[in-house]
């Protein structure tokens, strides 16, 4: 190996070791903090690792809270929106890519448009509609709700990845006798894999992280999400800090194990549906 590309290899590698650095430190201040007693999150002079660490927090965060509810409640919030945001973006997203109609670039900017409303701009709307529709104070509305703003993202996303798919291999799956249906199942859909995938870490991971629709939609202390919930450890004169983190910690590992769990279909994906069954 020359080398001009060792040094560059040499850079490269420096560089990224730097980078995760930078990225882990956050975490691993909260991992920190949590693992000290209130005395010493407020102590003075602070200290960077506890005196006496204290991995109780971690047990004592799910007795001071509904912390079990508040975990089922994101989870069935994010996995619902998700669900629902891929039933209805798929179809959508594969005729947009397959039909040729005039306007249809500009019906797709259109469709981006709407992501530039944020959900606070239209909270008195949404509170109607929701009261309206008896859904106040329930999962089941943040789970529309989420999927309604999420889903122009999603259509973006995998119509632009159908795009990418040759529609010869569905002509070639029609000629071997499957119908349109089997084609897209068989065929179409494997090979997306890819961009499904994105698709639901996008929407999963923003739906998981919503706030101001669930601050505004949820009173009932059982039926909040994480990211309400974790407020109850802000009181009105100090912040029990070494709680908030613990919570925060947990509330990372169900996206992380989302991610490890559909990271192989990414690269799977790709070659996945091109030969035929």
């Amino acid at each position: 190996m020359p080398r001009s590309m060792r040094i560059q290899n040499a850079f490269l590698s420096m560089f990224a070791y730097v980078l995760f650095a930078v990225m882990v430190f956050p975490y691993l201040i909260m991992l920190i903090v949590s693992l000290k007693s209130k005395a010493e999150v407020y102590s003075i002079p602070p200290t960077f690792f506890p005196v006496n660490w204290t991995f109780s927090n971690f047990a004592d965060i799910w007795h001071m809270v509904p912390l079990a509810d508040y975990l089922l409640n994101t989870v069935v919030i994010a996995g619902g929106a998700t669900a629902l945001a891929l039933i209805c973006a798929i179809p959508a997203a594969y005729v947009l890519a397959r039909m040729k109609f005039k306007g249809k670039q500009m019906y797709l900017y259109l469709i981006m448009i709407t992501q530039m409303f944020s959900p606070i701009v239209l909270l008195v709307g949404l509170f109607r509609e929701m009261h309206w529709l008896g859904l106040m104070d329930s999962v089941w509305g943040l789970v529309l709700t989420n999927a309604a703003f999420n889903q122009a993202f999603a259509v973006w996303i995998l119509s632009g990845y159908f795009s990418t798919i040759p529609y010869e291999l569905e002509q070639a799956a029609w000629l071997d006798g499957c119908t349109k249906w089997q084609a897209l199942r068989r065929i179409t859909l494997p090979l997306a894999v890819p961009g499904i995938m994105t698709t639901v870490i996008f929407v999963f991971i923003a739906a998981w992280n919503e706030f101001a629709v669930a601050l505004t939609f949820i009173s009932t202390e059982t039926s909040k999400p994480l990211t309400v919930g974790i407020y109850a450890f802000f009181g009105m004169y100090d912040v029990q800090w070494q709680y908030v983190f613990a919570t925060s910690l947990v509330a990372i590992v169900p996206v992380v194990i989302l991610f490890l769990s559909i990271e192989k279909y990414l690269i799977s994906g790709l070659t996945a549906g091109g030969v035929k069954h």
